[in-house]
């Protein structure tokens, strides 16, 4: 949970800035008013600019935060007389004034003579986010590892030609995410390039085991020593990983794919399906040490890979029409922890800001900026401060914007 107690009166913008506080927001400031000078010197001067200030920056974030509630496909719209304009927050910011932040908007003005990485023009509030997020919050020892599922609006899908689909879902970037399972409260995010050179690019390996192998271990540099359960899809599950983290006190459950998975020292017997035909609820183990291989039935071959749970304990699967079916507790367990990462996916991956730029880093900062949204959300749901006001997520969102762009609206929404 929480590592420090919230007032009663904190408000929306008390939670964001845990994540995102005024010191970041200023280096924003400065950083986009340096990159707006070099600009001017370079293709020349820019008489509408104006040098950008931190209230006119909260504002800036404030108009992008906005799309991530109404939706709207052009944060443009706002300014607009169609059906998601928003004449009530219109008139803090001119739309020209807007487009000329956006045309300046910088983390990282310059680049350093040292600096190699695809992601410089953002590392430095990636790492701002993951202290904010390190030192805000303690999470249940049950983790998963996982791609979150950013949403696209489902209007916009429905309206959009195929053209237009494919054009959108070329993602320079993959974004990794370690998330408590309890809670839904991500702990770490990890973006890797789909570009990147060298061995560990992902070009270089793409659609190998090495990929997701090396994605598991960076999500996971600050877990070891803390006995925490990490669970794990297909594509990152394998023997020589999970024998990796048992040695830095990291204990993992993962299901298995003969297609997807590094099944690298696995007994080819566990991993063909039996000729003689199962009933619901069988299952087949081995092991070796602490390490288990556990092949259960359910209308097909399901195969785990855990050191985290006893084969031998039991568990049971609760179905709707079929009642409950036994299986061992690492089934269970994994069922229930990835049942409750599809509710916050569906819960909150509507909520991601719709603005999509075409700059790599930007697109990465608006995501990122989204999860510190999420993240704050779930620290209000925790405190005390939710008992006195009890916002829904969209609520929360809208009072952040009003509280960004300056625009206090103190009647208690219950």
């Amino acid at each position: 949970g929480p590592t420090r107690k919230m007032p009663l009166t904190a408000s929306a913008m008390d939670f964001f800035q845990l994540f995102v506080p005024d010191n970041v927001l200023k280096n924003m400031v400065v950083q986009t008013n340096m990159y707006a000078k070099k600009y001017q010197e370079r293709f020349g001067s820019d008489e509408a600019w104006i040098d950008v200030t931190l209230t006119e920056m909260k504002a800036f974030l404030g108009y992008m935060i906005s799309t991530s509630i109404h939706h709207c496909e052009s944060v443009l719209s706002i300014w607009s007389s169609g059906f998601y304009s928003n004449k009530s927050i219109a008139l803090i910011m001119t739309q020209s004034r807007f487009e000329k932040i956006l045309k300046y908007f910088h983390i990282v003005a310059f680049r350093s003579s040292q600096t190699t990485h695809g992601l410089y023009k953002i590392q430095p509030f990636l790492d701002s986010l993951q202290h904010g997020f390190d030192s805000a919050f303690r999470p249940s020892q049950a983790q998963v590892l996982h791609e979150p599922l950013i949403d696209e609006d489902p209007v916009f899908i429905a309206t959009c030609t195929e053209r237009e689909l494919r054009k959108r879902k070329k993602r320079k970037f993959s974004l990794w995410v370690r998330q408590c399972s309890s809670t839904g409260f991500i702990c770490q995010i990890y973006v890797h390039l789909k570009e990147g050179g060298g061995a560990d690019g992902l070009d270089a390996l793409k659609n190998k085991p090495q990929l997701h192998s090396m994605v598991a271990k960076s999500l996971c540099q600050n877990a070891s020593g803390k006995n925490y359960i990490i669970f794990t899809g297909p594509s990152i599950t394998s023997l020589n990983l999970f024998e990796e983290f048992e040695k830095q006190e990291i204990y993992c459950c993962g299901l298995l794919s003969a297609r997807k998975s590094d099944c690298t020292g696995l007994p080819p017997s566990m991993l063909n399906n039996p000729e003689t035909p199962q009933s619901r609820g069988q299952y087949r183990i081995r092991m070796k040490g602490n390490m288990s291989l556990i092949c259960w039935y359910n209308k097909g071959h399901f195969r785990f890979l855990t050191n985290a749970y006893s084969p031998v304990q039991q568990g049971v699967i609760i179905k709707r029409k079929s009642g409950e079916i036994p299986c061992p507790l690492a089934v269970e367990a994994f069922a229930a922890h990835l049942s409750y990462i599809c509710k916050y996916d569906d819960k909150y991956s509507k909520y991601f800001i719709s603005h999509k730029p075409n700059k790599t880093w930007q697109q990465v900062f608006w995501f990122a900026i989204s999860i510190a949204i999420n993240n704050a959300y779930i620290l209000y749901k925790m405190s005390e401060a939710y008992h006195v006001t009890r916002y829904s997520r969209a609520q929360f969102g809208e009072r952040l914007v009003k509280e960004l762009l300056g625009l206090e609206d103190t009647s208690p929404s219950h």
